[in-house]
C-alpha cells in the first residue's frame, strides 16, 4: 500500500527530509510530485523514528517545502530482467538508452541482491580465457573469481578492458553460454562512446549487457550502477544458466560518489574522508561473485580501479585487496616505455589459479612455467639494481643472461598487440622459449622431464632475432 505525504521539512543539496513518515523503510523508493505536476524519483537513505532522509535522483532544484508531495511506494529499487538483456545498453539506473525501446521484462529484482549462503557456494576451478599471456599464464582468471585490476590515472586500463571483453571466452567448449556485463561508472562521454563503438565493431554486443553512467549524471546513479549490473549478472547466471563475466570501471569513481554521499548526510568520515563502512560496502559488491551449488551458471568479476597518485595503499585498492582473490597491477614505467598491456608481474597474483590450472584444466606444465617465470623475473629486478651500481659489463655471465631474459620477457611475453588473442598453448610455449635463454641450472622450479621436453636454446635464440614486432 502506497502512502502519500505533503510537505518537506528540509532541503539540503540532493537530500530532502520528510517528517511523519512512520511507514517508511530503508532503501524504499519514493515519488516526489512537484507543483507543476512533474515527478521525480528518490530513495530513502536514512531513517530516524518517523523522520526520513530521501536522496532525489534528479536533484532538488525547483522543489518547495510546502507544495511537494511524496509517495512511498513500499518497494526497493528494482531492475527489470529478461533473457533479452544481452545486446542492450542501459544508463546507470537501468533505463534503456540504446533507442530500442523498453525491455519486456519477465520479472523485477531488488538491485541490492539476496544474501548467498556461504555453505551453498562451490569452489571455483575452471578458468576463463582472456587471450592475454601475462594474465592467462601468471594470474589466471578462474570462473567465479573476483580479480581486480589496479591501474593509475591516464593508463591504458580502458583499452585492456575492451580487449578482455572482445577476447574473453570459456576455456572449454562444453555448450555453456557465456556473456559479459559491462558497467562504466562515472566515465566521460568520449570514454563511453569508445566502449560502445569498440564493442559494436568487435561484434560482441550480442553477448554484452552495458550499463553506462556518465560523469555528469546524478551522483546517486553512480552508486546504483554496479548494483544494477550485478543484478543483471545474477539473473543471467543463476536463472538463465549463463557464465557471466562482470567488468566494472572505475570503482574508484563509485567510492568517491559514496564519499560525497556520506558527507552530504553528515556522517563521520573515516580514512581520507571515505565513510567508515567503505569496506562492508565494497564487500556487498564483490561478494556477489561466485558459483552456487546446483546452479549451472557463474558470476566472475573484474573490477577496475584507478589508484590516486598510483598509491596502492590508498583506501580503495587497500580494502579491495582484502576482499578479492588477488589483483592485476598495471605499471606506469612499463606503460611509459610503450609496453601494452603494462602488467606489473611481481605484485600481481591470482589466489585461486593453483587449483584451476594444470592437467585437466590448462596444461600439465602450467604451474611450473608460471612459478619459474615469476622467480626468473624477480631475479631480473635484483640484477638490474646491481647493474645500476656496478655497471652491466661487470656482471657475471649468468646475470647478463638474466638481463637479456628480462628485456625479452617484457617485449615478447608481457607486451602483445591489442588485437592479438594468444591461445594458452601458445602462451606456455612462449614462456618455455624465454626460459630457454637461461642455463638449465637456473631453472630450479621445473622438473627434469619438463626440461627435456621443452628446453630449447635454439628457439630462444630465434625468438631474440625476431625483434620487437609485438608492439
Amino acid at each position: 500500500m502506497s502512502i502519500e505525504l505533503t510537505g518537506l521539512s528540509e532541503i539540503n543539496g540532493p537530500l530532502v527530509v520528510l517528517e511523519g513518515a512512520s511507514g517508511g523503510s530503508y532503501d524504499e523508493m519514493v515519488r516526489l510530485r512537484l507543483p507543476d505536476g512533474s515527478f521525480r524519483t528518490g530513495r530513502i537513505v536514512q531513517i530516524e523514528k518517523d523522520r526520513c532522509v530521501i536522496q532525489v535522483f534528479e536533484g532538488t532544484n525547483g522543489l518547495g517545502l510546502t507544495d511537494t508531495s511524496v509517495t512511498m511506494t513500499g518497494r526497493p529499487m528494482e531492475l527489470a530482467l529478461s533473457p533479452e538483456l544481452p545486446g542492450r545498453i542501459f544508463d546507470g539506473a537501468g533505463r534503456p538508452i540504446d533507442g530500442l525501446g523498453p525491455l519486456f521484462s519477465e520479472k523485477k529484482a531488488d538491485i541490492n541482491g539476496k544474501p548467498l549462503n556461504p555453505v551453498g557456494r562451490v569452489y571455483p576451478l575452471n578458468y576463463i580465457h582472456t587471450g592475454i599471456s601475462s594474465i592467462d599464464c601468471l594470474m589466471t582468471l578462474i570462473r567465479g573469481q573476483k580479480l581486480p585490476i589496479f591501474s593509475g590515472p591516464g593508463m591504458q586500463h580502458n583499452k585492456l578492458a575492451v580487449q578482455i571483453v572482445r577476447q574473453a571466452r570459456l576455456a572449454k567448449d562444453d555448450g555453456s553460454k557465456f556473456g559479459i556485463v559491462f558497467a562504466a561508472i562515472g566515465v566521460k562521454n568520449d570514454v563511453a562512446d569508445y566502449f560502445r563503438r569498440s564493442f559494436e565493431e568487435a561484434g560482441v554486443m550480442d553477448r554484452t549487457v552495458m550499463f553506462l553512467n556518465l560523469s555528469n549524471d546524478p551522483i546517486i546513479e553512480r552508486i546504483l550502477t554496479p548494483r544494477c549490473a550485478l543484478t543483471a549478472a545474477e539473473y543471467l547466471a543463476f536463472e538463465q544458466g549463463m557464465h557471466i563475466l562482470v567488468i566494472m570501471t572505475d570503482v574508484t569513481a563509485y567510492c568517491e560518489a559514496l564519499r560525497e554521499f556520506s558527507s552530504s548526510k553528515g556522517e563521520i568520515p573515516g580514512r581520507k574522508g571515505y565513510p567508515g563502512y567503505l569496506y562492508s560496502d565494497l564487500a556487498s559488491l564483490y561478494e556477489r561473485a561466485g558459483i552456487i551449488q546446483g546452479v549451472d551458471g557463474s558470476v566472475t568479476q573484474i573490477p577496475i580501479l584507478t589508484m590516486p597518485n598510483d598509491d596502492i595503499t590508498h583506501p580503495v585498492p587497500d580494502l579491495t585487496g582484502y576482499i578479492t582473490e588477488g589483483q592485476i597491477v598495471l605499471d606506469r614505467s612499463l606503460d611509459a616505455t610503450g609496453i601494452y598491456p603494462p602488467v606489473s608481474v611481481l605484485p600481481s597474483l591470482s589466489r585461486l589459479m593453483k587449483d584451476g590450472i594444470g592437467e585437466g584444466y590448462t596444461r600439465a606444465d602450467h604451474s611450473a612455467v608460471s612459478n619459474q617465470l615469476f622467480a626468473a623475473y624477480a631475479h631480473v629486478q635484483d640484477t638490474r639494481a646491481l647493474a645500476s651500481v656496478i655497471g652491466a659489463e661487470d656482471l657475471s655471465t649468468v646475470d647478463q643472461l638474466y638481463l637479456k631474459f628480462g628485456e625479452a620477457f617484457e617485449q615478447k611475453f608481457i607486451a602483445q598487440r591489442f588485437e592479438e588473442d594468444r591461445a594458452m598453448e601458445e602462451t606456455l610455449d612462449l614462456g618455455w622459449r624465454l626460459l630457454s635463454l637461461l642455463p638449465k641450472s637456473e631453472l630450479d622450479r621445473v622438473d627434469n622431464d619438463m626440461l627435456e621436453a621443452h628446453y630449447c636454446p635454439e628457439e630462444a635464440k630465434a625468438l631474440l632475432e625476431q625483434g620487437s614486432d609485438v608492439m
